[in-house]
């Protein structure tokens, strides 16, 4: 099998003057300048005896992927491409930095923060995919693929299990102590290279690590760990005489994964990394990542990847999905429910991102379950919608209803907190009493589900972020159903084409940390994602042409009207939130 493959990178252009940066949820960590330009990189993979649509694989320096990034994004394409292209092969995935920028999105929550959706920030954004797409088609050449897997050496400081308890209510996996968080994860590096004339010129690398080297304080646009790492690949590259090569780092499940350490003294390391400490401690993470990938091509024969390329996607309302009793441990009544964010995600993580104090969790919580009781009252009127709730949402004590707009049972805009408490409360009780958020949904439901296939490789494009053991049972039970065959293998790859948090095992969930609290569709969530991505593999084995279009079940547009109304919010002060 032989391939043409192109790639392209493009700065993406956006000046910092004073947004809030999306990853972190502080209002006070806005960004007024650049230290390392943020980057979208992309991929074209055509198959030289096919006139069958290329893959298409655009990664970007960013916090998260957002519907209406990949509308803008396949809105162009069609209109340059035509029939040449097909979204079931268009993959746009990010690196995950909490040091980009916000305002991206046409739902309510993840743009609170910036303040409001900004235009312009979304513009840029498409703008740079579209040209690191064009310069990709455009380059195609004849290229060798190989894949290679190697574990990154327990020694090697890059990452921690950030949330041991959840982690350790697994019952597949081997418990671990404080002392060894670097070894509760998968220190597996997947590597995908692009060879002419025997020489790598361009590198995929797949490994699950948290973009969070750069704390909250600082106040400049940069790709964290994982922008460090592709500019050191691609730096070494040129000085092995690769001309404009590409080196994209892109995420495997990094849900629980921290590249701060975890352990005795976590807090007190951490808070000894300060401004450019900070900046010093991602440049070193991300160099050792890239050096692992280099070593990678230099130490291991790679495995050839030759067969067809393919690609599906789907639409799928995650808010309300039976599950398999195949993933449900059995039940046959377990569903998934509207998005509710817990206690546990506004109180943050303790050494990545701190939340709010301990002392308001504490009250957040009493307040919950006071709530849940009424709900669940005899004779309540909404008792039988209560039920179905807290039966999805299980030991999650919920804030935020964000299904229903509400906070602790209060519509949006008569949260009884005083403005001057918390700026996002007052923001968020301000865009409700303009009515900008009436109809627009508070983060995204209904979600893209995609698998691509790369000759012996098959890729599980997941949204959101899993943790090690969600992610290693996704693949799973997507390999079970492709089925798999000899040298196949099947990889994830997460924060692909849209975001709406969290997704944890069942067992991880009632720990309610900050990954089950952000696990907003419930407690069987993981399992909704295992039967629907199931149920997407089966569509391999229809031709192309008889699949429904990817677009059928997308999201209804958000109103044009609420949009504007919390579009380029006049930027306030550096008020810091407690959540």
């Amino acid at each position: 099998m032989e391939y043409q493959v192109g790639w392209g990178k493009r700065e993406i252009h956006i000046t910092g003057c004073g947004y809030a940066m999306h990853g972190y949820g502080q209002p006070g960590h806005r960004a007024t300048g650049t230290r390392n330009p943020l980057y979208a990189r992309s991929l074209a993979i055509a198959d030289l005896d096919s006139d069958d649509a290329p893959l298409l694989y655009c990664c970007l320096d960013l916090g998260y992927v957002t519907h209406a990034m990949r509308q803008g994004v396949v809105t162009g394409l069609r209109e340059s491409l035509g029939e040449a292209f097909d979204e079931h092969r268009l993959v746009l995935t990010c690196t995950h930095t909490h040091s980009g920028p916000g305002g991206c999105a046409h739902e309510g929550l993840y743009n609170l923060v910036t303040p409001g959706f900004v235009p312009a920030h979304l513009e840029a954004v498409v703008e740079a995919a579209l040209a690191s797409l064009r310069a990709a088609l455009v380059t195609r050449k004849a290229t060798d693929i190989q894949y290679r897997s190697s574990q990154v050496p327990d020694p090697v400081p890059v990452a921690w299990n950030r949330s041991l308890k959840a982690y350790n209510r697994n019952p597949d996996v081997a418990p671990r102590d404080a002392t060894q968080t670097h070894l509760a994860l998968d220190r597996t590096m997947h590597l995908i290279s692009f060879h002419r004339q025997g020489r790598v010129r361009a590198l995929l690398s797949l490994f699950g690590v948290h973009a969070t080297c750069l704390g909250n304080q600082l106040a400049h646009y940069d790709g964290d760990n994982k922008g460090y790492a592709a500019l050191h690949a691609e730096m070494q590259l040129q000085a092995d005489g690769v001309s404009e090569p590409v080196a994209i780092f892109a995420q495997g499940a990094a849900g629980d994964v921290s590249p701060h350490y975890h352990g005795p003294g976590d807090r007190k390391r951490r808070r000894k990394l300060r401004g450019e400490a900070e900046y010093a401690y991602a440049r070193k993470n991300g160099e050792a990542q890239s050096e692992h990938a280099l070593a990678m091509l230099e130490a291991e024969s790679g495995q050839a990847v030759s067969g067809p390329l393919d690609g599906v996607l789907t639409y799928v309302d995650m808010s309300d999905q039976a599950v398999s009793p195949e993933f449900a441990g059995g039940s046959r009544d377990a569903r998934t429910s509207a998005p509710c964010h817990g206690v546990g995600f506004f109180l943050g993580t303790p050494v990545d991102g701190p939340g709010m104090p301990a002392p308001l969790g504490f009250a957040a919580r009493r307040l919950a379950r006071a709530q849940r009781r009424r709900s669940l009252k005899p004779g309540s009127p909404r008792q039988a919608q209560a039920q179905a709730l807290y039966a999805s949402q299980g030991a999650k004590d919920i804030l935020l209803n964000a299904g229903e707009k509400r906070v602790l049972g209060y519509a949006l805009d008569r949260i009884p907190l005083p403005d001057l408490a918390d700026p996002l409360v007052a923001e968020l009780k301000r865009q409700a009493r303009l009515g900008a958020l009436t109809e627009s949904p508070m983060v995204p439901s209904v979600l893209p589900l995609q698998i691509v296939r790369l000759g012996n490789l098959r890729l599980v494009c997941a949204p959101g972020e899993f943790t090690t053991v969600a992610g290693r049972r996704l693949v799973s039970a997507v390999a079970t159903a492709l089925p798999l065959e000899g040298s196949e293998r099947c990889l994830i790859n997460t924060y692909c084409n849209d975001y709406m948090g969290y997704v944890t095992t069942f067992e991880e969930y009632q720990e309610q940390a900050y990954e089950g609290g952000h696990t907003v569709y419930g407690q069987w969530t993981l399992g909704a994602f295992q039967t629907a991505f199931t149920r997407l593999a089966a569509t391999f084995n229809t031709p192309p042409s008889e699949r429904e279009p990817a677009e059928k079940n997308a999201p209804p547009p958000v109103l044009n009207s609420e949009l504007a109304l919390r579009s380029d919010i006049p930027v306030r002060g550096r008020e810091m939130s407690s959540g």
